[in-house]
C-alpha cells in the first residue's frame, strides 16, 4: 500500500478526523500536508493489518463493557471488518493525517457508528500497540529463518567436517583447520541471536492498550481482556511506561544489528576466500554479478549486500538510539522509527533466508584447501607444544626457539616442512637451551597439518569427532528454539481465532 492523494474525500470527513471545529479551527496547511503528514503516513502504512486488529480488539471489548451499545458496536465492527478487507476506496491520504485518522475518516465516511472508536483511548496508545503486533510477527519470522540458516550451517560444517584448509588471523595463515569447523563458528553466533531475540520477543509481546493517553481512563477498558484479544503474554503494567518505552526500540533494532554483523564478519571472509589470490570456495553464479567492463570477473554480489545492509541497519541504530534521547513523554522519538524498525526487519529476513541458500549453495575447493596448508607456517604452535609435551620444556622456550628457527630458515614454509633434529638442536644451543632429542619421526608428525588437526579433540576443537559432539549439540538447542517458534506462533494463532470467534458471536448474537 503507498500513500495517494483522494481527491474526492470529503471535507467533513477529513474535518472531524482531524478534529478541526473543536480545539483546531484550521486545516493543515499543504506545507504541512506534503512534509510532515506524508512522511508521517509513509512510515505507517505497513500497520494496517495490525491497527484493524487493534481497533477490533477494543470496539469488541468496549461493547462487552456496555461502554458502547450492543446494536452500534456491532455496525462498527462490521465497518472495520470491511476495512481489514483494504477496499479499493480506502486510499490512504496525507491530508488526512496518519495512517489512524485515515481510518478514522472512512469509516466516517461509511457509518455514524465511527463516533465510538476509540472511546477512552489515545490515538498514540493504538499506534504503539499496531507498532508491537507489527514486531512481534517480524520476530517470529526473523527466528523462523535463523533456524533454517542454522540448520544450513550445521549440515554444511558436518559435510566439510574433513575440508582441510589454514585458520587465518590478521588475514595470515595461523593453524590447521577444517571448513567445517570455520563455518561452525557463526553457528552459535546465531543461537546467542535468537537467545537474544526470544528475550526481545517478551519485551515486545507486552500489551500497552487499555492505557487511556498516559495515567489511564475512567471508562472501563478491561486491559487484560484485550491482551488476550490480541495475543499479548502480559501486560506493560505502568501506563506511562507503555507509551514510552523507548528502549524497547533500542533493543530489537541492537537485535538486528547482531544478527547482520555476524553474516557481514562471515561475508567478509567469504569474499576473500573467494577470490583467485586464496581460491578457497566458489559461490554458485545465481549469487554473483558480472562487470559490464570486465568480462573476467565474477562478483560475489549477494555478499557485497549483506555488507552494504549491516552498514545501512547500523545507521538505523544510531537513529532509535538518538530519538529516543529526549524527555519522556514526546512523540517524535518513534514517528520515522515506526517505518524504519519494521523495514530493517524485512530486509534483514531476507538477508538471513539469501544467506541460508548461497551457504547452501557455495563449493569448498579441497585440493586449494590441502595446497595452502601444507605450503605454510601454520604448524609451528604444533612443533612449539611438542617440545613442550615430548620435551618438557617450558612453553615461552619453546615459542622462542620455533620463532629463531623460521628466521633462520628466512620463513620460509618448504624448509620449515623439512625441519630435522639437528636445527633444532643447534638452535637449542643458540639459545643456550638444553633438551632431550626429538625424533625425525614426532617433527614430521608435528609438521602434519592433517594430524595437527585429529589432534585438537578437546572440547571446541577442530577435529571431525569434537566437530561432530558439537553439531550434536547445536541441533539439540535448536530442537528447543523450534519448540519455542512453535509455541510462540500457535499462541498467535489461537489469540485470532479467539477474536475471529468472538466478534462473530457478538454480531450474531
Amino acid at each position: 500500500m503507498t500513500a495517494k492523494v483522494n481527491p474526492v474525500k470529503q471535507t467533513d470527513n477529513i474535518n472531524s478526523a482531524l478534529e478541526i471545529g473543536g480545539r483546531l479551527t484550521a486545516q493543515p496547511s499543504q506545507l504541512m500536508i506534503d512534509s510532515a503528514f506524508d512522511d508521517e503516513l509513509k512510515y505507517q502504512l505497513h500497520l494496517m493489518a495490525a491497527l484493524g486488529v487493534v481497533d477490533l480488539s477494543h470496539t469488541l471489548s468496549a461493547i462487552e463493557l456496555g461502554v458502547i451499545p450492543k446494536s452500534t458496536g456491532c455496525k462498527l465492527l462490521q465497518a472495520l471488518q470491511d476495512l481489514n478487507n483494504e477496499p479499493e476506496d480506502f486510499i490512504p491520504d496525507p491530508a488526512c493525517g496518519d495512517l489512524y485518522t485515515n481510518r478514522e475518516a472512512w469509516l466516517v465516511e461509511k457509518t455514524p457508528t465511527a463516533a465510538w472508536l476509540g472511546a477512552g483511548r489515545a490515538r498514540r496508545e493504538a499506534i504503539t500497540t499496531a507498532f508491537f503486533i507489527k514486531l512481534r510477527e517480524q520476530l517470529l519470522l526473523l527466528l523462523d529463518a535463523l533456524i533454517k540458516l542454522q540448520e544450513t550451517l550445521l549440515t554444511r560444517s558436518q559435510i566439510y567436517s574433513f575440508a582441510f584448509m589454514p585458520d587465518y588471523t590478521y588475514l595470515q595463515s595461523a593453524q590447521p583447520t577444517t571448513f567445517g569447523h570455520y563455518l561452525l563458528t557463526f553457528g552459535y553466533a546465531i543461537m546467542r541471536d535468537i537467545e537474544r531475540l526470544q528475550t526481545a520477543y517478551k519485551h515486545v509481546n507486552l500489551s500497552p492498550a487499555g492505557c487511556g493517553s498516559t495515567t489511564g481512563s475512567i471508562i472501563p477498558q478491561d486491559r487484560l481482556r484485550l491482551a488476550t484479544l490480541m495475543g499479548f503474554d502480559d501486560l506493560f503494567e505502568h501506563c506511562r511506561d507503555a507509551m514510552w518505552p523507548a528502549d524497547i526500540t533500542i533493543e530489537v533494532c541492537s537485535l538486528v544489528t547482531n544478527v547482520l554483523i555476524n553474516l557481514s564478519r562471515l561475508s567478509e571472509d567469504l569474499i576473500v576466500f573467494s577470490s583467485q589470490e586464496f581460491a578457497l570456495i566458489t559461490l554458485h553464479d545465481k549469487h554473483c554479478r558480472a562487470s559490464k567492463i570486465m568480462p573476467n570477473k565474477k562478483n560475489p554480489f549477494a555478499l557485497t549486500y549483506i555488507r552494504g545492509l549491516t552498514n545501512q541497519v547500523m545507521g538505523n541504530l544510531t537513529t532509535t538510539v538518538v530519538m529516543a534521547r529526549t524527555p519522556s513523554g514526546q512523540p517524535d522519538n518513534r514517528l520515522t522509527i515506526y517505518g524504519a524498525l519494521p523495514n530493517a526487519l524485512e530486509k534483514t529476513i531476507n538477508a538471513v533466508n539469501l544467506f541460508s541458500e548461497m551457504i547452501s549453495d557455495l563449493e569448498f575447493n579441497h585440493e586449494r584447501g590441502h595446497e595452502l596448508a601444507n605450503q605454510s607456517l601454520i604448524c609451528a604452535t604444533d612443533l612449539a607444544e611438542t617440545l613442550v609435551l615430548k620435551c618438557g620444556m617450558e612453553f615461552r622456550h619453546a615459542h622462542r626457539l620455533i620463532a629463531r628457527l623460521i628466521k633462520s630458515q628466512n620463513g620460509n614454509p618448504a624448509l620449515f616442512q623439512k625441519t630435522s633434529t639437528a636445527e633444532i638442536k643447534a638452535i637449542a644451543q643458540e639459545l643456550g637451551l638444553s633438551i632431550p632429542e626429538l625424533s625425525q619421526f614426532e617433527i614430521q608428525q608435528a609438521l602434519d597439518p592433517q594430524h595437527s588437526v585429529l589432534s585438537k579433540s578437546e572440547i571446541g576443537g577442530c577435529s571431525p569427532d569434537s566437530l561432530a559432539e558439537m553439531i550434536e549439540r547445536c541441533r539439540q538447542q535448536m530442537a528447543l528454539f523450534q519448540k519455542w517458534h512453535i509455541e510462540k506462533k500457535g499462541q498467535l494463532e489461537q489469540s485470532q481465532t479467539i477474536l475471529e470467534t468472538s466478534i462473530e458471536k457478538m454480531i450474531k448474537g
